[in-house]
């Protein structure tokens, strides 16, 4: 069983503030495009005369298991709890959500036409950490991406008038299909300092896992029943393009499987063509008629798919047997949950059906 270790670190320094801290009821997991969060209760007195080195918006707290950091982040709050203090973190996109850009346009990086989001995403985090004690140390990948922000017509702008925050910005930059995708990692260097890092990827976070699965009776300890709704069924796709009024490109993709007609309509205002646009709609259309989704479930240790195993955004088996009924199918992990006080450790996983996302640009078939 993984040993488990907390220790904190002051943000700008890097130096240790403790090694170890007695913590209970820990909690914590990454997700896709999104902080993750970390929560755990420490006892009062213990807290009170350790308070330096929990100082929320100063101290960066870390998840390490056998020598290998499974999770940090920045302590945001500590709040009392009936005989305990809770601590509750959040990874290092959080931080921009602090943070605003009150130069305009990045401090003249901006404004953006026919961009990579990859360079604008970097840029966010360039602009954040050269600004006086702004400097996280978050390295952020050098990944390219196919996708586009700004037009020549309604370029992509960052103005100080609307201070907006760069956590917004961050958010509006991988929220489109065919966006670039990221989660935050962090994790050792040969010399042991500690690498905080921005995953970011494209065209998806994550991979098709063939190595591990999750199935009822080995690795699944439990899981809600399966969600089958006629609110996301159809067995008609009408798909709709670039361009408006009648110059809007249109597709139709219906078939007859002896069921009520039922039609759903795909926006995708960036794609130009009218074959890609049948291609979209097509695959829209074979998704929605498989009914049936599994939301979350909870998964032990165990080789079939050791904890820590897994990344955010991997594509992976799961076959989910009850009292109800029978499903299995491919699921995307959107985001995971470890609570290592079990036994076995355990982790919460939350899924979505493979097939909801499309992997690529918006111009891909």
């Amino acid at each position: 069983m993984a040993r488990w270790r907390y220790f904190t670190q002051d943000a700008l320094s890097g130096n240790i503030l403790h090694p170890a801290l007695p913590l209970s009821g820990t909690e914590f997991g990454s997700e896709r495009n999104g902080p993750g969060s970390f929560s755990a209760t420490l006892a009062p007195r213990w807290a009170k005369a350790n308070m330096a080195v929990l100082e929320p918006g100063s101290a960066l707290i870390y998840a390490e298991a056998d020598g290998f950091l499974r999770w940090g982040g920045l302590i945001w709050d500590l709040s009392p709890e009936d005989d305990t203090i809770r601590i509750e973190a959040a990874g290092w996109s959080s931080y921009l959500t602090r943070r605003h850009d009150h130069h305009g346009e990045l401090r003249g990086r901006g404004p953006y036409v026919n961009q990579d989001p990859c360079v604008i995403i970097r840029d966010l985090w360039n602009y954040a950490q050269e600004q006086p004690d702004g400097n996280l140390s978050v390295v952020v990948d050098p990944t390219t991406s196919s996708a586009k922000a700004g037009s020549p017509a309604e370029p992509w702008h960052s103005y100080w008038y609307e201070a907006p925050t760069l956590g917004d910005h961050l958010d509006d930059l991988v929220s489109e299909a065919g966006s670039p995708e990221y989660t935050n990692a962090c994790h050792y260097q040969a010399n042991g300092s500690i690498r905080r890092r921005l995953v970011l990827a494209y065209p998806r976070l994550g991979a098709r896992r063939t190595d591990i699965s999750f199935t009822s009776g080995v690795n699944i300890v439990s899981a809600p029943p399966i969600t089958y709704s006629g609110d996301e069924y159809a067995n008609v796709v009408i798909a709709t393009g670039s361009g408006e009024g009648t110059a809007t490109r249109f597709a139709v993709d219906p078939v007859r499987d002896g069921r009520l007609r039922m039609e759903h309509h795909l926006a995708l205002p960036t794609v130009n063509g009218n074959d890609i646009l049948g291609r979209r709609a097509a695959a829209e259309r074979r998704r929605r008629q498989i009914m049936g989704q599994v939301t979350q479930i909870t998964v032990r240790d165990h080789p079939a798919a050791p904890l820590g195993s897994w990344q955010i955004g991997d594509d992976v088996r799961v076959a989910v047997h009850n009292a109800w009924t029978s499903w299995t199918g491919w699921c995307r992990i959107t985001a995971d949950s470890y609570r290592p006080g079990d036994t076995p450790d355990q982790a919460t996983l939350t899924l979505a059906r493979a097939d909801s996302f499309h992997y690529g640009s918006p111009e891909a078939p």
